[in-house]
């Protein structure tokens, strides 16, 4: 099973997982509200459908006024947008997620899968934010660093250290970073996800936040989250 980016940040969020400001809308009149709400200057708009890809396809679009977020909200509910994971027809857009704009300094991967050939999750982190983590793997493997994940103990302090260091992150913002991997897995393991990443994970000054989520969860563990 799969989640909409809003819900998997409401659920992370909850874990501590640093997250931008933002609100789901399902109507054009609810994302100018969202988006007064929210203040500042910019906003992101995203359509939120179950499939990746959707910045490349348009469905991810900056706003710089009030008057932008009315007219890109309008132009993404209910059109069927076409990604690359859709197939031709599209998915229709129901609902949008208007966020906070981020003033990015640099951008990272970091995901959580599970091995269920070794019955351990493994955490991977990499420099190559914004890029999907296969085409990583496949044209410069040596970017993606890897711990297995204890079962029984958990990530431990030394192992988020260990990607802080790999990353090669500043230690003005290391200990947030270590903060944030730990809230993660934390995150992942208490709700049963098989699969979490954030793409990019972005760093905004001094403070680490996940600027995009996905999240899947394994069906067979569903009857232990019946909350």
């Amino acid at each position: 099973m799969n989640i909409h980016e809003f819900q998997a940040k409401k659920i992370l969020a909850g874990y501590g997982v640093n997250i931008p400001k933002g609100r789901e809308a399902y109507s054009v009149a609810e994302a100018i509200s969202v988006a007064k709400d929210i203040g500042g200057e910019k906003w992101v708009v995203k359509a939120q459908i179950h499939a990746g890809g959707r910045g490349k396809a348009g469905g991810v679009k900056i706003a710089d006024s009030i008057q932008e977020v009315e007219e890109i909200s309008n132009s993404l509910l209910g059109m069927q947008l076409v990604t690359h994971q859709t197939g031709p027809e599209g998915k229709k857009v129901n609902k949008i997620f208007i966020e906070e704009g981020v003033n990015i300094v640099s951008e990272l991967y970091l995901g959580v899968v599970l091995d269920r050939s070794n019955e351990k999750y493994v955490m991977m982190a990499s420099t190559e934010g914004g890029t999907e983590i296969e085409v990583v793997a496949e044209k410069t493997p040596e970017k993606i660093f890897k711990v297995e994940i204890d079962p029984l103990l958990g990530i431990q302090s030394y192992q988020a250290r260990q990607l802080v260091f790999k990353l090669g992150l500043a230690k003005s913002i290391s200990n947030k970073a270590v903060k944030f991997i730990l809230a993660l897995s934390k995150a992942v393991e208490q709700t049963d996800a098989s699969l979490v990443e954030i793409n990019p994970l972005v760093i905004r000054d001094d403070d680490v936040l996940a600027l995009d989520a996905k999240m899947n969860f394994d069906d067979n563990a569903l009857y232990r989250q019946q909350k």
